[in-house]
């Protein structure tokens, strides 16, 4: 069977394919505007939201946060203690837990990126108010289908 026989299975008809291809180009992007600052772009995502944070967080309340699993966030946790941007120790309170904070030089390295959503929102070719919209749309259809997947689960 062909695609004319299943429209349905059309690559042009499908959401799955530019959201695939969105993020690639975003990634590929923010490759170009961190060059310089020894991160990846997941390595970016977990200092986003250590720079959020006032406190050390748990790898567990980061991988929630980046919607990441222990298996992955560890090993990028690992780099950036390596780098010297994190440090990682054990809980005082509840040993079994993992507590990171920000080194010194991780918390300057915020002001060293701190345009890089300027940059990636020119390159975008969109408005501001559209990329809010954009996100909050985004946002929503991936807790529409966590939400999914929680009730096959």
């Amino acid at each position: 069977m062909s695609g004319r026989t299943y429209p349905q299975l059309a690559l042009d008809a499908q959401l799955c394919f530019p959201l695939y291809a969105a993020t690639r180009a975003v990634t590929k992007r923010y490759v170009t505007l961190l060059k310089g600052t020894g991160l990846t772009y997941p390595q970016y995502l977990v200092m986003l939201v250590l720079w959020e944070s006032d406190e050390p967080l748990s790898v567990t309340s980061l991988g929630q946060r980046l919607r990441l699993d222990s298996g992955t966030l560890t090993p990028l946790l690992k780099r950036l203690e390596t780098a010297g941007l994190v440090r990682r120790e054990r809980d005082p309170g509840d040993e079994r837990r993992v507590l990171v904070s920000l080194t010194e030089d991780g918390r300057d390295l915020e002001e060293q990126v701190s345009d890089v959503p300027q940059e990636l929102g020119a390159s975008m070719g969109i408005t501001r108010d559209e990329a809010l919209a954009l996100r909050d749309q985004l946002t929503e259809l991936v807790d529409h289908l966590d939400t999914a997947d929680s009730a096959r689960g």
